[in-house]
């Protein structure tokens, strides 16, 4: 199998540095320094556990062209660069392409399916803490890498199989799931209440699950979004925003969203496409969404970073 993983940032740098480790025909698609440094010294994973991975060379370029057509492309780029990167992506795809968004949100996979046509795109989440530390080193916090996803029909497909078995022969956690849609709806409850809370009132999660007015707030963040996904359909049980609550609970308290250090840094937000998306969406649904609505309007100036426009939108 050939793959193509488009953003080798922390993500894509992780799951892309594994399978190409384990015999996988793997090239990254960069650009910059990073990219430079990829050609220069390889790709060094360094994980806080001590477990590194180096690649000493890889196959990196910023031409998909010179990548030529791949079996499956792993976009992992941020959200506010989604369109202009998939649409350099044609010299990538063949007629048996598939393409996983390993982005966050739930309405990554409809742009994707507007550039590419339904029958290319497949479902992903990605559960990890990882980032470009510097040019050609990704640094991976804590143990966690694991890879959910599957075909939106619910199939086994063989292109879905065939990349389960790389990732079982990288050595790190893939599942193949039945229900992607519900499945990218799960992480995007916890990932909305997280990235929200933690950027607006800049404290990480812990000094926020023990206050009890920021804690229900948190808890508000997250019901609006599971309401909003229950109204479209999406099987999420009642109480689940209660124990995604309960659930960070696993996390370190000095835990904050990657949407947090973006602010902290100046870069464009993904706030739009987080909490704006449930305003969106909940608008559609007819569900209310004040506390998601607070979140988007508060950021709104930092949205576009600090050398972008006040408002992004998706």
């Amino acid at each position: 199998m050939k793959i193509a993983v488009v953003g080798a940032g922390g993500v894509g740098g992780y799951f892309g540095a594994l399978l190409a480790q384990s015999g996988t025909d793997v090239v990254f698609i960069a650009r910059g320094a990073h990219l430079a440094a990829l050609r220069q010294h390889g790709l060094l994973i360094e994980n806080t556990q001590g477990e590194n991975v180096h690649l000493a060379t890889v196959r990196a370029t910023s031409d998909p062209a010179e990548a030529g057509p791949v079996d499956l492309v792993l976009f992992a780029v941020k959200l506010p660069d989604s369109e202009a990167a998939a649409r350099m992506l044609r010299p990538l795809f063949g007629p048996e392409t598939a393409i996983i968004s390993l982005q966050n949100g739930v309405q990554k996979d409809d742009l994707l399916r507007q550039v590419f046509g339904e029958k290319a795109v497949m479902g992903g989440v990605a559960y990890i803490s990882a980032f470009i530390d510097r040019p050609g080193v990704v640094r991976h916090v804590g143990g966690m890498g694991r890879l959910v996803f599957g075909e939106f029909d619910g199939s086994r497909s063989p292109r879905a199989l065939v990349f389960l078995e790389a990732c079982q022969r990288a050595g790190f956690d893939a599942e193949l799931a039945e229900d992607i849609r519900r499945r990218i709806w799960e992480k995007f409850v916890l990932l909305v209440g997280l990235s929200a809370a933690t950027t607006a009132m800049r404290k990480p999660v812990g000094p926020i699950r023990d206050n009890p007015l920021t804690r229900q707030f948190l808890l508000d963040l997250m019901q609006e979004t599971a309401a909003v996904g229950r109204a479209l359909g999406v099987a999420l049980p009642d109480d689940y925003a209660q124990s995604r609550l309960e659930f960070t609970k696993k996390f370190p308290p000095t835990m904050t969203a990657s949407m947090y250090h973006d602010l902290e840094q100046g870069k464009p937000l993904e706030v739009m496409w987080l909490s704006g998306a449930v305003v969106a969406l909940g608008a559609q649904a007819g569900v209310a969404t004040p506390a998601n609505r607070a979140v988007r309007d508060i950021l709104a100036l930092h949205a576009g970073g600090s050398t972008g426009p006040a408002v992004a939108t998706p």
